[in-house]
């Protein structure tokens, strides 16, 4: 009896540390989905990134996701179809029959003559599929790549609400300047990111943050994925249970590039390191008192993605180290 009850109060002490580590984990921090990784990349969901200017380091791996590993956007995965699958291993068995009854690989030949000519014409069969397959890889295997975006260039168009032209805004994160461009490989853009979409991020980054400290279920619902809803949802009701709120102000962008864009059939992906300033805190609802205040800066990769003519909606956030 004593055994057992020592165990339990074991493990209820473990479990209590447990909780408590958790608390004390997210104590200090605030933002939506500050403090995990979380949402949808499609079949990239739990790929890293590539390194940008401002975010070098690889960011935190995908903490929460619908997305199941290998399949884009929580769908199941579909059979894999390998060239020289059912076609070619019936050939091969019919050929096998055939030598071992003395009809040989494709006739005419008899006995061991034919299981030794049958050796040879599945190695040739086995090579000839080895350097198609080698060939398309090879095809598929070159990404499209592209320049960064530099606003602050001559074709620069006027900056966004939340940044601004050279220092401000995804601009100057992507270019600074035609030698910081060239100092950096290129990052792949398979969906040709131009100065609007830029602009839409920064817009929508200034968006969630303010919608999310007001509470505002609307705007997060139009500006999120219905995954990313439901996670903000969480956060704001578990903020609600502890009697405050997370108050949010002056989001301003200092420095974004492109991380990589691409398309899984109709919609498009675009991941985006954005380094940004704000004003954090968490006021108790009740007496209006700061409980915690937060750091002005953060630096994180947002994934937005898009119908095909649609506007861009914010389906994963993920933290730097």
């Amino acid at each position: 009896m004593m055994t057992t009850f020592s165990r339990g109060r074991r493990t209820a002490v473990a479990f209590g540390l447990a909780a408590l580590m958790a608390v004390a984990a997210t104590a200090g921090e605030a933002r939506p989905g500050s403090g995990s990784s979380m949402g949808s990349r499609g079949s990239k969901t739990y790929s890293a990134p590539p390194s940008t200017a401002t975010a070098p380091g690889a960011p935190a791996p995908m903490q929460r996701s619908m997305t199941q590993p290998g399949s884009p956007m929580g769908a199941p995965a579909a059979p894999q179809r390998r060239f020289g699958g059912g076609f070619f291993a019936g050939l091969l068995g019919a050929g096998l029959l055939g030598a071992l009854i003395g009809g040989g690989f494709f006739g005419g030949l008899g006995g061991i003559a034919s299981f030794l000519g049958l050796l040879l014409q599945v190695g040739l069969l086995v090579g000839v599929v080895f350097l198609v397959l080698r060939f398309f890889r090879r095809r598929q295997a070159e990404p499209a790549m592209a320049g960064a975006y530099n606003r602050s260039g001559p074709a620069a168009g006027p900056g966004g609400p939340l940044g601004g032209n050279g220092l401000g805004g995804l601009g100057a994160g992507l270019g600074g300047g035609a030698a910081a461009a060239q100092a950096r490989p290129a990052q792949r853009d398979e969906v040709g990111i131009g100065p609007q979409d830029f602009e839409a991020f920064e817009r929508t980054l200034g968006q969630v943050q303010l919608a999310y400290g007001a509470e505002d279920a609307a705007t997060l619902r139009r500006l999120t994925t219905p995954e990313m809803f439901g996670y903000f949802g969480e956060e704001i009701r578990a903020n609600a249970a502890r009697g405050v709120v997370n108050k949010i102000a002056d989001v301003k962008l200092q420095q974004g590039d492109l991380a990589e864009s691409w398309r899984e059939g109709p919609v498009d992906y675009a991941t985006v390191a954005m380094r940004y300033t704000l004003r954090d805190a968490v006021i108790d609802r009740a007496s209006g008192r700061v409980v915690e205040t937060n750091p002005p800066e953060a630096t994180e990769v947002w994934t937005f993605m898009r119908e095909r003519g649609g506007q861009w909606v914010v389906s994963a956030i993920q933290q730097t180290r």
